[in-house]
Order: structure tokens, then sequence, then C-alpha cells
């Protein structure tokens, strides 16, 4: 089952699978395909963002984002990541992604991803930053009015010292890349 294959399944089975609120965790199974190695046979780097990119996906399906979007003209766009590899998944090894909207800060959502061994054990983690867009207004939607489509009224937590220090970081590498650099 290749990307696309995978991408079709979560969203042919998002609806059996039940809402994701903001705070709840989407989860998805996966096993290391021959199509998914690098000459390392381990996962490809590459391919952990793309399975962060199904997690977003269901959580965006899931929690009614793609529905509010698709009424206002908005879009999702990922800003940046960062990712820590701490232990390989291997050929034919079963994981599970586990994703999450973290936290919002103006127009800045913070989603995590984890990817998990069948031990419970952590193989690597992806923290990302991204936001809304709004395609008629020319503009990023702020978080709040983001949360407010989707029924969300509840606050966002106060970032964690390591999300502060991301999103400082990829400001900083957004405003390199803004100037040419």
């Amino acid at each position: 089952m290749y990307v696309w294959m995978r991408l079709l399944k979560v969203a042919a089975t998002y609806k059996r699978r039940g809402r994701v609120t903001v705070g709840e965790e989407s989860r998805l199974a996966f096993r290391c395909l021959p199509s998914d190695l690098d000459m390392n046979f381990h996962l490809n780097n590459a391919r952990y963002m793309m399975l962060a990119d199904m997690g977003r996906i269901d959580i965006f399906l899931r929690g009614g984002l793609v529905a509010a979007a698709r009424e206002r003209g908005w879009g999702p766009l990922l800003g940046g990541l960062q990712v820590a590899y701490v232990r390989e998944i291997r050929l034919w090894q079963r994981f599970e992604l586990v994703s999450s909207i973290e936290t919002w800060e103006d127009t800045q959502i913070i989603g995590r991803h984890r990817f998990l061994l069948q031990d419970g054990r952590t193989a690597a983690i992806i923290l990302t930053t991204g936001g809304i867009y709004d395609f008629k207004g020319r503009r990023f939607v702020g978080a709040g009015e983001v949360m407010a489509a989707i029924g969300n009224d509840a606050p966002p937590r106060p970032p964690s010292e390591a999300e502060r220090t991301f999103m400082a970081s990829h400001r900083g590498l957004r405003t390199l890349a803004k100037n040419g650099r």
C-alpha cells in the first residue's frame, strides 16, 4: 500500500473512526513497507514526514476542519517542522502514528506526531507549525477563529518550553529564508 493507498484508507475510514476534537489524539496504524525504505533498510526520513501528513489529514477530516475550510475558502498550510529520530523502524515492522494539535498562538497552530513502536517506545517525534490561509481574503486566519469554526471554544494551553523554542527557531529560519539566504 503506497502513499496514495494509505491516503485513500484514511479518507475512506475517517467517519467510522469518530470525531477527534482539539486535545485528543489521532491514532493510525502502519507497517514499514519495502517502498518506505532508504539505503539503510529502515523507514526513509522523508516517509516520516509523509506519514505525519496522514496524521494531519486525519485530524482535519475527523475534527471538521476540511468541511469548515471548504465553506470559507480556507486551506491548511504547513509552515515548518522539526524532527527527532531516536529509534529505527525496520522493514515489515508495525508502528503507530499518534498525532495531535498541541496548542496555538496568533495564526500559528502547533502539532505533534509521535511514531510509536509496538512496545510503546517512541521511534521519532515531529513538531509542526502551520496555519489556515484564507485564499479569498489573502491572509492567515487567526487560530481562535479557526477553533471557533470547528466548534472548539477552549482556550489554548501555554506552549511548553520545547514548543516555544521550536516556534522561535521557526521564526528565525523563516526570516532567513525570506531574506534570500
